[in-house]
């Protein structure tokens, strides 16, 4: 490859990194062409795609910018996976391809210039995609304080994932949701003042 393809490949690679929402490094190996082409197909339906290119041009693309973190996941044949849109759903539409096994094996990715290791990748997939949680968001907006307390304290609410996603991402234990009544006494009200009794007349 002549340097001048060189510069515009990895020049390319940059606005796909300057644009995409997450970016996944994946062992790529092995994979015959109808799979590969209908992994391909999968990935444009969700606003992904995957990119092929030498570690060295990548390298060169990453440096500087919040994806530089996929660099201790290069090495070797690895196809990029980026997504334009919702990373939750790029995430879900990944795992999906289990059944190609060592074909496509995740070694990481970096979202929000952050390193994320497969079995953080994983925890993502399981959280709702970004439009569910917008509606979500906002029936909880319409709702009255009653519902809103018992949605907080379901255990299989999406708040609930979210919070446990968040607490394995940062090796540390989720906290629990807010308790809609507290386990301590209400404080006793105080005693009413009597009310004197007038003397008898006689």
């Amino acid at each position: 490859m002549k340097k001048s393809e060189k510069t515009a490949l990895v020049e390319d690679l940059s606005n796909s990194f300057g644009r995409a929402s997450i970016a996944l490094v994946s062992e790529y190996r092995g994979m015959t062409a109808a799979e590969s082409t209908e992994m391909r197909k999968r990935l444009r339906a969700v606003r992904g795609e995957m990119r092929i290119a030498k570690n060295t041009l990548v390298r060169h693309a990453i440096k500087g910018t919040r994806y530089e973190a996929l660099d201790s996941n290069l090495g070797g044949q690895v196809g990029l996976i980026l997504s334009y849109e919702d990373p939750v759903v790029l995430a879900k539409t990944f795992t999906s391809f289990g059944p190609l096994g060592d074909k496509l094996k995740l070694r990481g990715a970096v979202m929000d210039g952050k390193l994320l290791t497969p079995a953080e990748v994983q925890a993502l997939a399981t959280l709702p995609s970004r439009e569910v949680i917008f509606s979500q968001l906002l029936g909880l907006l319409n709702a009255p304080a009653t519902q809103l307390v018992r949605l907080l304290n379901e255990p299989g609410s999406y708040l609930a994932r979210v919070i446990d996603a968040i607490g394995k991402k940062n090796g540390a234990a989720a906290p629990a949701a807010p308790s809609a009544a507290s386990s301590e006494p209400a404080p006793e009200a105080p005693a009413a003042p009597e009310t004197p009794v007038a003397p008898a007349e006689g």
